[in-house]
């Protein structure tokens, strides 16, 4: 059964945040707040955490579009072909904040899911908890909402104590960070030389 682990999402308790950092370390599946909705995450060097969270979501994993979350833009070029000035100025006007950002995938992304992803959407939220945590880990994690795509967000995608009830049996720990938000990110495609509007979120369209 899933741990329900409550922490405080302005100031995270270091040795909270340690011990979620170690068991994303030993492969464990988390479900964590975000500036936007609840997420599934596991580390993204974990190959049978991300085939569980497909699972969870109902997809295979071959076709899992999931994106990842960094601390800051410093690794960037790990993850993803290299960007002009311009999408970088608008990586720095927009992040921290609720945007996903969908850019070309570097060679090393195929090895963390197993096929070949041609992008990536990145995310740095503008939320303490899933930062701090990457920070601890010292690597991305996973990003995927709790949510069913399709689904509209209820009540019970946003109170993380509805989030433990429904997943307890299907994760290792589930973080209590309080309420979270009714809706997802905005979702900016930076593949095709302008800026195209995916999905239109939280995350206002001004930083364009």
């Amino acid at each position: 059964m899933a741990k329900l682990l409550r922490i405080h999402p302005d100031n995270p308790q270091p040795r909270q945040i340690a011990e979620v950092a170690d068991a994303l370390q030993d492969g464990a599946v988390v479900i964590y707040p975000t500036d936007t909705v609840y997420s599934f995450g596991c580390d993204l060097r974990k190959q049978k955490s991300i085939e569980r969270i497909a699972r969870l979501k109902r997809i295979k994993p071959e076709k899992a579009d999931f994106s990842i979350i960094f601390d800051d833009l410093s690794r960037l070029s790990e993850f993803t072909r290299s960007v002009d000035n311009r999408t970088f100025k608008l990586l720095r006007r927009a992040l921290p904040g609720p945007y996903t950002f969908i850019l070309e995938a570097s060679n090393a992304i195929p090895r963390y899911f197993k096929h070949n992803k041609k992008t990536i959407g990145i995310r740095i939220p503008s939320h303490n908890v899933p930062v701090t945590l990457v920070r601890a880990l010292g690597f991305p994690i996973i990003a995927s909402s709790v949510h069913d795509e399709d689904d509209e967000i209820q009540e019970y995608f946003t109170d993380p104590e509805l989030i433990y009830e429904r997943y307890k049996n299907d994760v290792d720990i589930v973080i209590d960070g309080g309420i979270g938000q009714l809706y997802a990110s905005t979702v900016i495609d930076l593949t095709k030389g302008e800026p195209l509007v995916v999905r239109e979120g939280i995350g206002g369209l001004e930083v364009l």
